[in-house]
């Protein structure tokens, strides 16, 4: 493999940085491209529940969020918007999702993005051990799930439902 082939991407290099400036404890996790979210989790050695979607939600024109999903649930839109107190929430396409953040759909993440928009994560997300997107396609890291929502300064709610 050439070293231009191995050169982490500028999304990993951002969301790494992200990380090592929250001074939280990660173990980074690569692999090659998954089929799933179920393959991530048994490539990154985590049950789906532990891998954790960051997903982008609009507020208004320009106003959004991370909310952290675990990977075994969805959003619940009616207890977002009233944890909120908002009517109406919608998720941007793809390209508008990058433009906001900086990553691709699929590497999302908090750490490193282009705004340090508000972080909403689920309950379930301080319990335990999670993974959070790396920046790039097969980057990930492991962290404690409280450290992550202190990091983060997270509102911690229930927010999903089960995936179904």
């Amino acid at each position: 493999m050439s070293d231009a082939a191995a050169a982490p991407s500028d999304g990993e290099r951002r969301a790494l940085a992200g990380l090592e400036a929250s001074g939280i404890r990660f173990q980074v996790t690569r692999h090659g491209p998954v089929a799933s979210l179920e393959e991530a989790a048994e490539v990154r050695g985590i049950d789906p529940a532990g891998i954790v979607k960051t997903i982008v939600v609009r507020r208004s024109d320009d106003d959004f969020l991370f909310v952290l999903v675990p990977g075994d649930r969805t959003i619940s839109w009616p207890k977002l918007r009233a944890l909120l107190g908002v009517a109406r929430l919608s998720m941007p396409d793809a390209e508008t999702a990058k433009d906001v953040t900086g990553y691709v759909r699929g590497t999302i993440t908090p750490f490193g993005a282009l705004t340090a928009w508000p972080v909403v994560a689920d309950s379930r997300v301080p319990t335990r051990t999670v993974s959070i997107g790396g920046g790039a396609h097969g980057v990930a890291a492991n962290v404690d799930g409280a450290e992550l929502v202190r990091a983060l300064a997270a509102t911690v709610a229930d927010v999903t439902d089960p995936a179904t």
